[in-house]
């Protein structure tokens, strides 16, 4: 047999990868304060590590202590004082680890997952890549197979448990369409929940035609199993090989599992790898399947409890937004919803609660609406995340569009936060819900000419928050629902903004429209903190809410989701997934006296 090698995998893209994700790696453990660099002159710094080891670069500050740093600037210094290009992100990790205070065994698996991510990289590299003026005009399941990844977290494409064979096949920038295949469960091992109306017969046939679930009955009767007694649902190819077949293996000799074939119509992965988008007909539902696979700090698997409880947070929800005039009428707002759903728990894995959470979150499906089904004609839709490209020529995807527009820099950004803030702000201050508004579940809605309009989230129901202090908004929310729903502090619902939007999003964004539009940071930050003003103006009698939930507050807690893997949980087996962990704290942008 040949050996697959990844044809984007050369020396020039290589090295190109490894200064982009070395300046990400100084700048993002600057920001987390795992590294200090000392300024050697204006906007020069230098990182010192053990044996006379330093690296050199320039950096731009931006708000909430950010670092930007120039991948160009990159310079290494060794220990007889000689310097030059630094291009090796994996030798910095050796070089720094047990400064920075990671554990070996972190280290090891980090080197591995680092890697990864830039074997992945030197795919988004290539000389024949499009340009913004192409991608801008890409449906949105196209669009994503062009997205960078996660800007915050160093290692975004680590995807561990893939093959590099799996990743031509699977990954989002790979962008290879796929026919899922189906399988049946029997009833006793599997739960079926949905929305109101939504019968699994009414699913499948919405989801498969009239032959393919012929086919797929014949499957079954043919081995004289009665259909009946069975739940059907899509399941990844890898997942199937990887996981369903030597785990469930006692389930499948059984006949309780059983393979039923391909479906008709061919997705395309998103970003997060594991929800897939119909291109062959958009107006059936996209489908979140789990994966086994260690990606952005934790296993994508979909957890049983949640999983079953989805359908109900979506009617929920949705029916505060249905209800509530300013978000059905005025933001229209399009909320996604998880309107049908199986759980499979391993018969066994699945009652070990002390067992690793990936081992309890193998087997299972999501229906999600489709995105398209939402949209008026004109309506173009792209993640959050799509602003912060940037092409092979230097040209962002956010100046394209600002140009499609025909505004100014200034007045798009203003209509981009009237699209996004409001419906978001609706929800945390008039009922205690707040979701995780980053650059992926983030969906911004433009019109013919590429101005910003409205904001679609996807994903609500795995993010979504309530008060823990009760607002009479939020009365009579349905036992399940309150049990699936997780209760914070407000000071917490205010990270989810802050953290996901503002921190995770908007820092970058705001580097990127003043480097690429001439837009200074502070313009950007007072635009933000205008359309917070200006829905409080227009909602005086949330006043109270407006102090419970302080947005505008001086400082906020410094969120760390690099710091988090490398200094606590490593990549060790958990029982529960991983919470999130906070260092100090910054100033806010937004204040007053900011």
């Amino acid at each position: 047999m040949s050996l697959f090698v990844p044809a984007t995998l050369t020396g020039p893209a290589w090295r190109a990868a490894n200064r982009e994700l070395l300046a990400k790696t100084l700048a993002e453990l600057s920001f987390e304060q795992l590294l200090t660099p000392a300024e050697v002159a204006p906007g020069r710094y230098r990182v010192d590590l053990p044996d006379g080891v330093g690296y050199l670069f320039e950096a731009r500050r931006g708000a909430f202590e950010s670092w930007h740093v120039d991948p160009a600037s990159l310079r290494r210094r060794d220990a007889d004082g000689q310097e030059a290009d630094a291009d090796d992100a994996v030798r910095f990790l050796r070089e720094a680890y047990a400064a920075l205070g990671i554990a070996g065994d972190t280290a090891g698996h980090l080197v591995c997952e680092l890697t990864a991510t830039l074997v992945a990289d030197t795919g988004l590299l290539t000389g024949d890549s499009p340009g913004v003026g192409e991608l801008a005009d890409l449906p949105y399941a196209e669009l994503e197979g062009h997205q960078t990844g996660h800007p915050w977290l160093i290692p975004n494409k680590g995807r561990m448990g893939f093959t590099a064979s799996d990743v031509a096949r699977y990954a989002p920038e790979s962008r290879e369409p796929l026919r899922l295949p189906w399988m049946a469960v029997h009833r006793d091992l599997a739960t079926y929940q949905a929305v109101s109306g939504l019968s699994q017969e009414r699913i499948l046939a919405e989801e498969l035609d009239e032959a393919t679930r012929a086919a797929f009955t014949a499957r079954l009767t043919e081995r004289g199993l009665d259909p009946g007694d069975y739940h059907w649902l899509p399941v990844h190819p890898w997942q199937w090989d990887r996981t369903v077949v030597p785990v469930f293996g006692g389930e499948i000799a059984e006949g309780r599992v059983v393979p039923l074939g391909d479906g008709p119509d061919r997705y395309l992965p998103q970003q997060s790898i594991r929800t897939f988008t119909n291109i062959d007909t958009p107006g059936r539902r996209h489908v979140k399947l789990p994966l086994t696979i260690f990606n952005t700090l934790v296993w994508r698997g979909l957890p049983t409890a949640r999983t079953c409880a989805a359908p109900a947070l979506t009617s929920w929800v949705l029916g505060l937004r249905d209800a509530d005039p300013f978000l059905r009428d005025e933001a229209r707002v399009v909320l996604l919803g998880e309107v049908a759903s199986v759980a499979v728990p391993h018969p066994v894995l699945g009652t070990m609660p002390d067992a690793p959470y990936q081992h309890r979150e193998m087997l299972g499906v999501i229906w999600r609406q489709p995105l398209a089904s939402f949209l008026d004609s004109g309506e173009r839709a792209r993640t959050l995340a799509s602003l912060l490209y940037t092409d092979r020529t230097g040209r962002a995807m956010v100046t394209e569009l600002v140009t499609r527009s025909g505004l100014s820099p200034q007045d798009w950004l203003a209509r981009l936060f009237g699209a996004l803030l409001p419906p978001l702000l609706h929800f945390l201050y008039q009922y205690g819900v707040a979701f995780s508004p980053h650059g992926e579940n983030a969906i911004v809605v433009f019109d013919e000419q590429d101005v910003p309009v409205r904001l679609a989230v996807k994903d609500f129901v795995d993010d979504v928050n309530v008060s823990e202090v009760p607002l009479p908004q939020a009365a009579g929310m349905p036992e399940p629902v309150a049990r699936a729903l997780r209760s914070k502090s407000p000071d917490m619902l205010c990270q989810y903004i802050q953290g996901a939007l503002l921190v995770g999003h908007f820092r970058y964004l705001a580097d990127l429209v003043e480097q690429h539009l001439g837009v200074p940071q502070e313009t950007f930050w007072t635009l933000v903190r205008e359309e917070i003003l200006s829905y409080q103006e227009r909602f005086p009698e949330l006043a109270d809410r407006y102090a419970l939930f302080d947005l505008l507050a001086p400082d906020l807690d410094r969120l760390c989701l690099n710091r988090h893997r490398l200094l606590q949980d490593g990549y060790r087996d958990m029982a529960k997934r991983p919470s999130i962990v906070f260092h100090g704290r910054v100033a806010n942008p937004l204040h007053r006296g900011a």
